[in-house]
């Protein structure tokens, strides 16, 4: 979620609130000013800037004169208070308030308005505090930004309280009767109104639930403007809307305050209304140039690139891959005294690209060493297990990017900690590691076998270093096949004793609107099929493999929807045989999800999301890239089942706690990521209970975070006995109660809007209540194996005896990536490369092309001859492309296109038709008379020599001859060039030669001219051999492969296109050619 900063960049929409008449729905505009910030990024404070005014009529409030809408003045250190009064001439006429727009909650308490002044006390209010450092709570800065507003004059009980909030049940309409700076504990005074999903406000409702403390000529207008307000909260995805204070005076309603929330997953459907909306940094926290990079990058890519800046002058930097982790460590390094030392809040996950990562990474290079510190400085590039992001392709982009910034990384004395487990990992890892080698910066590398956050303890100095890091046991050659033979289906063992799954509850039945039917206990089996939406084949294959390890009789895939094409198979890999399989997100908008539970929870289903890779079920069934790829899968013992359940919200940490469970516990029962969002499908307890209620589920595993209250209600289970199993939970997020400054993390849902919501405040009531609560989440592995340990001791738990899985055949691109095999390329390309974030041509970025100004010649340059040519060559190709582009409709290529045009044919068609007649007889003489003008040159025949050689052998002298031009008609086509290669070429010998060649054949016919084709084709020559930018062989070279020919067809299709255009513009019908200009000659025997 998004909230806009209030004042001038975001007014948020109230007062553009038009209500006409009575019960109508609000129509709202918004100003074109505005702006963005991190998704999911939810900020308090303050404020609109406007006194919007509204009349109150018999038929109902109405907007008054458009003078009243935005009338507010912005003041920052440099404004000028002459131009200022020009801009707005109302400030000199009426009474004002200023206060400041920095995103400061309770700013009337903390004597940061003033109220009431002319323009003079405006200014004599703001030099004590305009550009002066404040304090607001923990956090320190500098007051730049202020508002001044028109002031309204009321009564103290004219002043009002209204706010509306999203919660998961509805929203919530919270009214009080008394508003203004003194309004205190509105949660407790304030008259609430529950409006569900997907049901409407009425006044009615309104006046009885809301209004029954408000003076009666008052009742009507605020019934009618709450009703409308809501209407617009609703259709601009509003999720939470405070107006204080709402003032009724006899002269109509005024907003003299408001603060905001906007859902801005919602912007697909909302951009046009809310216009620009930017979003600054809390108060306290500077705006800075590299996180709006960042935030562009985000923004263009289909990965998740977050970055927010706490103390650039740090010396704990981080680069965490994924949402969940990046909370992970940044508690941990909190936890172990690094507050004060952490520079920065980020992440990188959703499998960026290597040059995406590249760039992210180059920026906190770029960063953390801009500034010296006496204790030199840390790098912790940190993430949990990947479901599908390919590590080795991320680090890749890493190790670039270190290796770029070598040097200043070594001057500013920097570490680095790694420690990564995902698909590739062992690839990426290596490759971190070599970097470390040539460069000589200490690089500390660690996998999967360590614990996740580890490696803070090492990077503080809080745990040593391992002078040899285990080696993990799943490496890449854990999957390869032992022997030739498979293991058919029907002979394998089951990994582990497995019964036939029984569902428990009861099935969903039909009911009532507003009811809830009752949701099964188990949600997968051995049974359980999926249908995949979209062509997601990598995580299909990855669930194929996962149901082959498992020994499940057949797939757990039984189709794929992808709409965007027709009826087919698409084929994957069972064990080690092939199978067909019939073909027939983040960002979902809070409102849109919350009708969807509404849905689900009528017809008894349970749902997994928004915002998650899904859960998995050992030995049953699993959801997409859950549990990442088959090496993971095995090491984490996910291919058979286990006594302990685990839910969490990050999806990236549920395959790290695969693997903590893994190495101190028997292994996983089932597990469920239910997704970051605000709204999850379903929520903690649900899955609670049914790990309760299932026998073979023995310990629960609950990884909760900051925002929300959910994990209150396991307390309350536990409290009431109806959770008896024992709980481990850890809520992450503890740091958000160290930051001075409010920081969004990675998750949508991961804020705490009140105190009951932080992490701390929940681990300490969970801990009460009863639940295995570690110290921190470094202690989470130790808590868990000694509830596990305690669990066998009594007999609860018996660990089922280890069967090795069946093997499963690497997969080729896996196996290459991990460089276990090698294969020479199908092709070989040194031109072009798009695989990057920016297209190469020859090496040159697609932005340098454009920045240059090379032309359409200097890119055919790159292109054809990987050479950046001089400007006068590049225009030279150019003035070649314009002279050949056409020479009219009767020569055989354009004749052939209009032909082929007039007979209904497609452009393609009729264009290829024309180049097919390009050949030595026309236009295709270039590399003819390039190559023969050369050898008689280069032999230093004489041109009287070649000419005789020529006529002697019966040879044409190609590139001589035209049939419409001659010595006295000359072709201002090859005048053009001639004029041009003579002022600009350094040398032109071929083509003196030839000319001198010209003078011989034109002596003897006019017409033997050296034609266009000739011309170009000599002078191209010269060109390549004479430019400095190729040796005489790769010259030779070019002429020899026919580039030559290439330009006379570029050229030229420009031509037949524009016949093909002409033709089908004026409508020509089928050509036929006429007999008359046909001479049939037949044999005499058969003519009459």
């Amino acid at each position: 979620m998004k909230e806009p900063i209030r004042g001038q960049y975001a007014p948020a929409s109230l007062s553009s609130v038009y209500l006409p008449k009575q019960n109508s729905e609000a129509t709202v505009l918004l100003p074109e000013s505005g702006g963005s910030t991190q998704a999911g990024e939810q900020r308090d404070t303050a404020d609109i800037p406007d006194t919007k005014h509204f009349s109150n009529t018999e038929e109902g409030p109405r907007v008054l004169s458009s003078h009243n809408r935005f009338r507010y003045a912005s003041v920052t250190p440099e404004t000028d208070f002459n131009k200022l009064t020009q801009e707005h001439p109302w400030l000199l006429t009426e009474r004002l308030v200023v206060k400041p727009d920095q995103l400061i909650k309770r700013r009337g308490k903390l004597g940061l308005v003033g109220v009431n002044l002319d323009l003079n006390g405006v200014k004599n209010w703001l030099k004590p505090r305009l550009n002066k450092e404040a304090t607001v709570g923990k956090a320190k800065g500098i007051l730049k930004n202020f508002l001044i507003e028109p002031f309204v004059p009321h009564k103290q009980e004219e002043e009002f309280y209204v706010c509306i909030y999203a919660t998961r049940e509805g929203d919530y309409v919270l009214f009080h009767h008394e508003g203004g700076v003194d309004v205190g504990d509105v949660d407790a005074k304030a008259q609430k109104l529950l409006i569900r999903v997907d049901e409407k406000m009425d006044e009615d409702q309104v006046k009885k639930a809301l209004l029954t403390k408000v003076p009666n000529d008052k009742r009507a207008v605020l019934a009618s403007f709450i009703v409308g307000l809501f209407n617009m909260y609703e259709e601009l995805f509003f999720t939470y809307l405070e107006i204080n204070p709402l003032v009724v005076t006899k002269d109509g309603v005024y907003v003299l305050d408001m603060a905001a929330k906007i859902d801005a997953t919602a912007d697909y459907i909302c951009k046009a209304k809310w216009g620009d909306v930017e979003f600054p940094p809390p108060f306290g926290r500077e705006a800075y140039a590299e996180e709006a990079y960042i935030a562009d990058l985000d923004a263009k890519s289909g990965a998740s690139l977050k970055l927010t800046l706490l103390n650039p002058r740090g010396r704990i930097w981080t680069m965490v891959a994924g949402g969940g982790a990046s909370v992970v460590y940044s508690d941990t390094i909190c936890d172990l005294g690094g507050v004060e030392e952490l520079a920065n809040y980020g992440e990188y996950s959703g499998a960026p690209s290597e040059q995406q990562t590249y760039d992210y990474a180059k920026t906190i290079l770029s960063l953390m060493t801009r500034e010296k510190h006496r204790d030199g400085k840390v790098l912790i590039i940190g993430g949990s297990i990947a479901n599908f992001t390919n590590v080795a392709a991320t680090f890749k982009g890493i190790v670039r990017a270190i290796k770029d910034y070598q040097e200043p990384l070594k001057e500013h004395e920097v570490t680095i900690f790694v420690r990564r487990g995902g698909p590739n990992y062992q690839e990426g890892l290596r490759v971190m590691g070599e970097v470390g080698k040539t460069t000589g910066i200490p690089i500390h590398v660690f996998g999967t076998e360590t614990h996740m956050t580890a490696i803070v303890g090492m990077a503080l100095g809080h745990r040593p270093i391992p002078v040899q890091p285990p080696v993990a046991a799943h490496t890449a050659n854990f999957l390869l096949n032992s022997s030739a033979t498979s293991t058919p289906t029907s002979r394998r063992k089951e990994a582990a004793p497995v019964q036939k799954a029984k569902v428990e509850g009861f099935p969903a039945k039909k009911v009532k609107t507003g009811t809830s039917a009752a949701k099964s206990t188990v949600l997968f089996t051995k049974q359980t099929k999926a249908m995949v939406w979209g062509m997601q084949t990598r995580a299909v294959q990855g669930m194929l493999d996962f149901d082959y390890v498992c020994s499940r009789d057949e797939p757990s895939v039984s189709a794929l929807i992808y709409p965007f094409t027709g009826d087919h198979k698409q084929k994957f890999y069972w064990g080690h045989k092939e199978i067909l399989i019939h073909e027939s997100y983040n960002g979902i908008p809070e409102a849109h999800t919350r009708k969807i539970i509404k849905a689900a929870e009528e017809k008894g289903i349970t749902i997994i999301g928004p915002a998650t890779v899904g859960g998995i079920k050992p030995g049953c069934f699993k959801i997409g890239n859950t549990g990442g790829m088959l090496d993971n899968i095995l090491a984490s013992k996910l291919y058979r089942s286990g006594s302990v359940a685990y839910v969490s919200r990050s999806g990236g940490m549920s395959n790290e706690l695969n693997n903590i469970i893994s190495r101190t516990t028997d292994g996983v029962f089932e597990g469920v990521a239910i997704g970051g969002d605000r709204y999850p499908g379903s929520v903690f307890t649900d899955h609670v209970l049914r790990y309760q209620d299932t026998p073979g589920v023995k310990m629960i595993v609950v990884l909760g975070e900051i925002g929300g209250t959910e994990e209150y209600k396991i307390c309350e289970a536990i409290k009431q006995g109806r959770v008896t199993k024992p709980v481990v939970c850890w809520c992450i997020g503890t740091c958000a109660t160290m930051f001075s400054s409010e920081v969004q993390f990675g998750h949508a849902g991961a804020c705490a809007n009140q105190a009951s919501e932080t992490a701390v405040a929940k681990n300490k009531a969970l801990k009460e209540a009863g639940a295995f609560v570690p110290k921190s989440f470094d202690e989470l592995g130790d808590v868990i194996k000694n509830v596990y340990d305690d669990l066998v001791a009594k007999g609860v738990i018996q660990p089922a005896e280890e069967v090795p899985p069946p093997t499963v055949p690497m997969d080729y691109s896996w196996a290459r990536g991990l460089g276990l095999i090698r294969k020479p390329a199908s092709f070989m390309t040194s031109i072009c490369d798009e695989r990057g974030q920016e297209l190469l041509y020859a090496g040159m970025p697609i932005t340098e092309v454009f920045k240059t100004e090379m032309g359409l010649g200097g890119t055919l340059g790159l292109l054809w001859f990987q050479r950046r040519l001089p400007r006068y060559a590049c225009q030279f190709i150019e003035m070649c492309l314009m002279v050949t582009a056409d020479h009219g409709p009767a020569v055989s290529g354009a004749h052939n296109t209009i032909v082929c045009a007039r007979a209904g044919k497609d452009l393609i068609s009729s264009l290829t038709s024309g180049l097919l007649t390009i050949g030595d007889r026309f236009g295709g003489a270039l590399d003819a008379a390039a190559k023969q003008f050369s050898k008689a040159f280069d032999s230093g025949m004489l041109p009287m020599e070649f000419v005789n050689k020529m006529k002697k052998d019966g040879k044409l002298i190609m590139g001589i001859g035209h049939r419409v031009k001659s010595i006295n008609n000359p072709d201002m086509r090859v005048q053009i060039l001639k004029d041009f290669v003579k002022q600009n070429f350094p040398s032109c010998q071929l083509l003196d030669y030839a000319l001198e060649v010209e003078k011989i054949t034109t002596s003897k016919k006019p017409n033997l001219i050296l034609n266009v084709d000739g011309f170009i084709g000599v002078a191209f020559v010269d060109l390549l051999r004479t430019c400095g930018g190729f040796t005489r062989d790769e010259a030779d070279e070019f002429v020899d492969v026919g580039a030559l020919n290439g330009i006379f067809v570029l050229g030229r299709s420009m031509g037949f296109i524009g016949h093909y255009l002409d033709q089908k513009r004026l409508k020509q019908g089928l050509y036929r050619h006429p007999w008359d200009d046909i001479s049939y000659v037949l044999p005499e025997h058969m003519s009459m």
